[in-house]
């Protein structure tokens, strides 16, 4: 049997995967998919990818983009959701923060720098103008844990997350949420190691019709909502609110879309310049 090991954070988007792997689905078909959780989000998920320490990651599209124009050995062999991601824009709940303006020249907290909170501040300021040189600053503050523990205690001023997952720290009152801003493109994508896809292809093709035939019937799932809610520790109306907006992909990014996300980076000297789509998608 063939192992893969594939890396994700351990948020709601990625129940496909647990449903999947619980019911033996890659078993089945002689494939021995290992999951690992990255509590610290994209960056950790693009370093353990340089480091062979996964083979596959479900990862943000703007930061998979970024590490692979920077050299990661990787290329997207899928979308993965292609709805936007809805990040809230976080402060502590007795921050004097009450306006996105009033954010402007405080520190960003972010999980660490090429991760999807640190691209997103990026976004964020441009989105309101600010000066990118003058007006971002930055606090690395590992994962959301980090947050929770870190902005209360004056670690950076305000946090950008997944608005969702965020959201039973805001009803407990460690958070206020001052804004949102939701990303200009589809969120998630699937990646592999660019070894991986020359030895073994069959595999991660096989893989990802098993999680295509789930995604697509994913909604459909009966009481899917009240799985979610008590598997994340969520409210029932938030997830159900989440599931209305968000939308799973089983088709590969376009050459437009990967365009458009490279041209946003580099517009934020993010990237110093694009590359051919050729060299950051696979096609089967």
């Amino acid at each position: 049997m063939k192992t893969i090991q594939i890396g994700g954070v351990p948020e709601h988007f990625n129940l496909p995967w647990y449903l999947t792997l619980r019911n033996k689905e890659y078993q089945e078909q002689g494939i021995n998919l290992r999951w690992k959780d990255y509590h610290g989000g994209t960056g950790q998920m693009n370093k353990a990818l340089r480091e062979r320490e996964i083979d596959m990651a479900v990862i943000l599209t703007e930061g998979i983009v970024r590490d692979i124009v920077n050299g990661n050995p990787s290329k997207i062999v899928q979308g993965y959701v292609k709805s936007p991601l809805v990040w809230g824009i976080h402060v502590a709940k007795n921050a004097p923060f009450e306006t996105l303006e009033a954010l402007k020249g405080t520190k960003a907290a972010i999980s660490r720098f090429g991760s999807g909170s640190h691209l997103m501040a990026y976004i964020n300021a441009q989105q309101l103008g600010w000066d990118l040189e003058k007006d971002l600053q930055f606090e690395v503050i590992q994962n959301l844990q980090g947050a929770i523990e870190g902005l209360p205690a004056g670690r950076g001023d305000y946090f950008m997350w997944e608005k969702f997952t965020t959201k039973p720290f805001v009803d407990q009152g460690v958070f206020r949420l001052v804004g949102e801003c939701p990303t200009p493109w589809p969120c998630f994508v699937i990646a592999v190691r660019e070894e991986v896809l020359k030895l073994d292809t069959a595999s991660v093709k096989t893989i990802l019709e098993i999680i295509n035939t789930t995604t697509i019937e994913f909604k459909n799932i009966p009481s899917i909502d009240q799985m979610l809610a008590n598997r994340y520790g969520q409210q029932l109306e938030d997830v159900r609110k989440w599931l209305s907006i968000t939308q799973w992909s089983q088709e590969q990014l376009s050459n437009v879309e990967v365009a458009r996300i490279q041209n946003t980076l580099k517009a934020l000297d993010l990237i110093e310049a694009p590359k051919d789509p050729s060299e950051i998608l696979h096609f089967f």
